[in-house]
């Protein structure tokens, strides 16, 4: 259901065509029918007429190859394309003896564009005849065979010839061609081989307007390394002053190019959307209401029905008048679908009301009417004329991607406008997504271009430096304009986050590689509030560039996709107390646990929540954790002491009074730290309390009894006031049949000491967790042959891959002198990476953590290279597992495993549950030895096993097998 959701509303087919090609004035724009089942797809082609047929690899127990068969079986001539996240889901490319049933391949990147490209594409090639011997309409030919390089340029010409028309018009091969006009946009074809380009060529070479070619084509069923350069030659010869660019791979056909003459394109080139634009520049060259007096003067126009409505007050009483009589408003709703409204006009005019002014009224308070149940589950395009702020909405700025994490909140906001159950079954608890407002990535893209920002992508620059390229840039002044509008009527504290392409994504999410920044947005000057939101968003811009974000890039993307950034401004859940602002609770829950404990499933979930906000959570500090189907068994409180040891004594909140007019943005991102003491009088505090007695070395759940007050949750998990476990029970499960897998949420909760006045439960974040059906099976036989063991391991499947081990040396370990280990490791880390080495990392405590006495405070970057991580707890570090933490989970999402191994539960190598053989290790090849750290290699590859389904990990080697025998 996501990549449904993905592909109709993520800039949805009807929205791309109305906004985006608005001179095709189409009635009748396509709509997509999802289904999840071979089942459900064939029985709806029997009984429906459909246009073309998408599919994606994945669904269960379906081979897409066959089931393509099977389509074509039912529909003969219908067109099959599937679409598939990246090369690697599709087993079988087209030209085999079992694609019969799929007409083409696309790579589906993330980019929405995509989908329409490939529609229109679809419609250009039925189409082409037709209108270019009626309409003299103009041809763009795309030569390319690679899935991956032609579903990344479609959507590009798509866009840079709906932007660029008036001047492509203006440069035609002949007079005729220059009649076109902005409603005749060229016609955009794609061949896949040298022979298929030719035909095309000579049935529209009359139109074309330019041809773009890759280099090494297929001909004649084999690979040629010059058929582009042939094909392009021969079209120069009879078409001297056509624009012609040739693409390569290889940059030795740069000279090539120059004796056609073409243009030339290194696909390896990072901008290649920034290069195609300036190609269009260098070579190449629907309607609105429209309010008139009777008499036919123009007095006002109109765009969409916000506009409408807004100018309808002011407009004559003759004009409306006119326009009722002449069916007007019913003919421009009904061109807009809008049937109902239209037909409603229709039978209404000026001598069936009392007086134009109720006409007026009529028509105001329908369109209005309608306008407000439209905004209820979509995503509304920010119109700052008519910025409605009375209206809990999901806005958007622009027309590009929203980027992954948008997605996700987009789709949660419409799941749950529709979602009635959620409500019913949760009367005292109001559900819903703060308000929010996203600035689309093509806003990113224009101050990267405008800015000449691209080469901060490269390596060698430093975050201090991007931050301050970033922050010395501008905004465009149709978003600075929109802002202002923004904050004139909205003073709530802000959110500002980060919406990446691929943020979220369903083969690889990624989350903490960005940043978010929250901002008190109460100044009394307006020019201070949004200085600091433009600050905010310049930096979450800024972020994409980061060391992180390339690393990220580096080592699990690869071309022709590129990142972008979307930027989310959301209202920030909590409420006032004195000069804070923080929510009760917040906290991320996941569908399935890596960690289950006593007879708790993994699919029963885990809950990580704090009270304040959740930095504690996403950084991996101390704080609750639980299951949501078994609330009151939490073992960290097993016990009195454990209570006391565990209880959460900090959090965090935002200071909306008194702070300086310059806010720090570096720091906890305006995040101050405060102690629970502190705060014992503010209701979130003293509603999550007991209170410990000493007297009586016991805990009573009430803040009325002398003692010391101790966050426990306890209304929550014990009392279910209010029932919020069996609310994320029910919003996981939701979430896994939506995502069709196991998902991430992160949320806040607000409670309000007045008893008529409702919690609410805000929805802050959904994401995929990554998941991997590969049926491993870890054998008695492989227990015995492994030097390292586990039976808590986090991924699945094998990595044959790795002849590199470096571990933090156990009798050279000090817990004071973590950080100088993690610029060790920091340092072979790199190394290894340039040599291109995969290796095991070994190390106490929790990897990642932001508290350097728990574990080694490493970053995503300094650790990129490594394939797999083992985590010991032993007795000088002996913390919880890192579980929930963005870095975690980043660590994971990547594919790598993540082994725990509990020293403490006994170092037998029979018999015992974890070991980890420190008597082999040493009598490896040493590569370098640190003061803290041994780097060591195998003569050949281990072999590491992971079962995710019973979380055990075995590492294999055939040089320690053989230690085995001798000893």
């Amino acid at each position: 259901q996501y990549n449904i959701f993905n592909m109709e509303e993520d800039g949805s087919l009807t929205s791309k065509i109305m906004n985006e090609y608005k001179g095709l004035n189409l009635s009748n724009p396509p709509e997509i029918t999802g289904v999840s089942s071979e089942r459900q797809a064939l029985a709806l082609l029997r009984e429906k007429e459909f246009d073309m047929v998408l599919m994606v690899p994945g669904l269960e127990d379906t081979d897409v190859f066959e089931l393509g068969d099977r389509i074509k079986k039912v529909r003969k001539t219908i067109p099959v394309f599937l679409i598939a996240n990246h090369r690697g889901d599709i087993s079988r490319l087209p030209g085999t003896d079992r694609c019969a049933g799929i007409d083409n391949i696309f790579i589906w990147s993330g980019n929405p564009d995509m989908l329409l490209a490939l529609v229109k594409n679809y419609e250009d090639h039925a189409n082409v005849g037709h209108d270019t011997a009626h309409g003299d309409v103009r041809v763009i030919l795309l030569v390319e065979d690679s899935p991956e390089y032609y579903s990344y340029f479609l959507p590009v010409i798509y866009r840079e010839v709906v932007a660029q028309t008036r001047a492509l018009l203006e440069i035609g091969l002949n007079d005729s061609q220059k009649l076109l006009t902005m409603r005749t946009r060229p016609k955009i074809l794609l061949a896949k081989n040298y022979t298929e380009a030719w035909v095309l060529y000579q049935r529209y070479k009359a139109y074309l307007l330019c041809v773009i070619s890759d280099t090494r084509l297929p001909n004649e069923g084999k690979p040629d390394f010059k058929a582009g350069v042939t094909l392009l030659s021969q079209i120069k010869t009879e078409i001297s002053e056509i624009p012609l660019l040739l693409m390569s791979s290889e940059t030795e056909n740069r000279a090539r190019a120059g004796q056609i003459p073409a243009a030339f394109l290194d696909k390896n080139s990072t901008d290649l959307s920034r290069k195609i634009h300036r190609f269009f520049l260098d070579h190449l060259g629907f309607g609105d209401f429209i309010f008139r007096l009777p008499g036919g003067r123009v007095i006002d126009r109109a765009r969409n029905l916000m506009q409408l409505e807004a100018m309808l007050p002011e407009i004559p009483d003759e004009s409306i008048a006119y326009h009722a009589d002449q069916d007007h408003f019913s003919a421009w709703l009904m061109a807009r679908s809008e049937i109902a409204l239209g037909l409603k006009f229709r039978a209404v005019k000026t001598k069936d009301v009392p007086s134009v002014d109720s006409l007026r009224q009529f028509i105001i308070s329908n369109i209005h009417a309608l306008r407000k149940s439209r905004q209820n589950g979509i995503v509304s395009i920010f119109n700052r004329q008519h910025f409605d702020p009375g209206v809990r909405d999901f806005l958007k700025i622009s027309q590009g991607s929203m980027g992954g994490k948008a997605r996700g909140l987009a789709f949660l906001h419409g799941i749950l406008c529709r979602n009635e159950e959620i409500h019913k079954r949760h009367p005292d608890i109001i559900v819903r997504i703060p308000k929010t407002l996203v600035i689309c990535t093509d806003v990113y893209e224009w101050v990267i271009r405008e800015n000449h920002l691209n080469n901060l992508s490269a390596t060698g620059i430093s975050d201090q430096e991007v931050s301050c390229r970033f922050l010395d840039s501008r905004l465009p002044g149709f978003v600075v304009k929109k802002l202002t509008v923004f904050l004139n009527h909205v003073n709530h504290p802000l959110a500002v986050r980060s919406s990446s392409q691929f943020e979220d994504d369903l083969a690889q999410p990624c989350g903490g590689i960005h940043q978010t920044y929250k901002i008190p947005n109460n100044h009394t000057d307006l020019k201070i509030r949004l200085a600091h939101l433009v600050k905010a968003i310049k930096l979450v811009y800024a972020s994409a560039c980061f060391e992180t974000a390339r690393s990220f890039c580096r080592n699990t993307r690869g071309k022709p996709s590129s990142d972008s950034m979307a930027v989310i401004v959301q209202e920030l859940a909590g409420d006032t107390y004195g000069d804070y602002y923080y929510p009760a609770v917040s906290g991320v829950a996941t569908s399935y646990n890596y960690y289950p404990f006593n007879h708790m499933a993994p699919e029963d979930g885990i809950v990580r929540m704090t009270l304040g906000f959740s930095r504690t959570v996403a950084h991996g500090d101390s704080c609750l954790r639980f299951s949501p189907k078994y609330p009151r068994q939490i073992p960290m409180f097993s016990t009195v002491e454990e209570i006391l040891a565990n209880a959460q004594h900090s959090f965090y909140a935002l200071k909306i009074k008194n702070y300086p007019d310059s806010l720090n943005f570096q720091e906890y991102s305006n995040l101050e730290k405060r102690q629970v003491d502190e705060a014992k009088n503010e209701f979130p505090v003293q509603q999550l309390s007991s209170t410990y007695i000493h007297e009586e070395s016991r805990i009573r759940d009430t803040i009325h009894a002398k003692g010391t007050r101790l966050i426990t949750f306890s209304t929550l998990l014990k009392y279910d006031s209010p029932a919020v476990s069996r609310l994320i029970c029910d919003l996981l499960e939701l979430g896994k049949k939506s995502f069709g897998g196991p998902v991430e949420i992160e949320f806040a909760l607000n409670l309000y000491p007045e008893a008529h006045r409702k919690s609410e439960f805000f929805l802050l974040q959904i994401r995929p967790m990554t998941s991997d059906k590969k049926n491993i099976k870890i054998t008695e036989n492989d227990k015995e042959k492994a030097f390292c063991y586990s039976t808590n391991a986090l991924g699945n499947g094998i990595n044959d891959q790795i002849t590199d081990i470096v571990y933090v040396k156990p009798a050279d370990f000090r817990a004071d002198a973590t950080l100088e280990m993690a610029n060790e490791i920091r340092k072979i880390n790199a190394g290894l990476m340039k040599e291109n080495r995969s290796y095991l990392l070994v190390g106490p405590g929790r990897w990642g953590s932001s508290d350097r006495w728990l574990g080694i405070p490493v970053r995503w970057e300094d650790i990129s290279g490594a394939g797999a991580i083992v985590e010991l707890r032993n007795g000088k570090i002996n913390a919880e597992p890192s579980q929930g933490s963005h870095f975690f989970h980043d660590i994971t999402s990547r594919g790598r495993h993540y082994i725990t191994v509990d020293e403490l539960a006994g170092k037998s190598l029979n018999g015992s549950a974890h070991y980890f053989d420190w008597d082999w290790i040493p009598l490896l090849f040493a590569v370098r030895e640190t003061n803290f750290l041994s780097h060591v290699r195998l003569d050949s590859p281990m072999i590491l096993k992971t079962d995710g389904r019973t979380s055990r990990c075995s590492i294999q080697s055939p040089s320690y097998s053989r230690h085995c025998r001798e000893r």
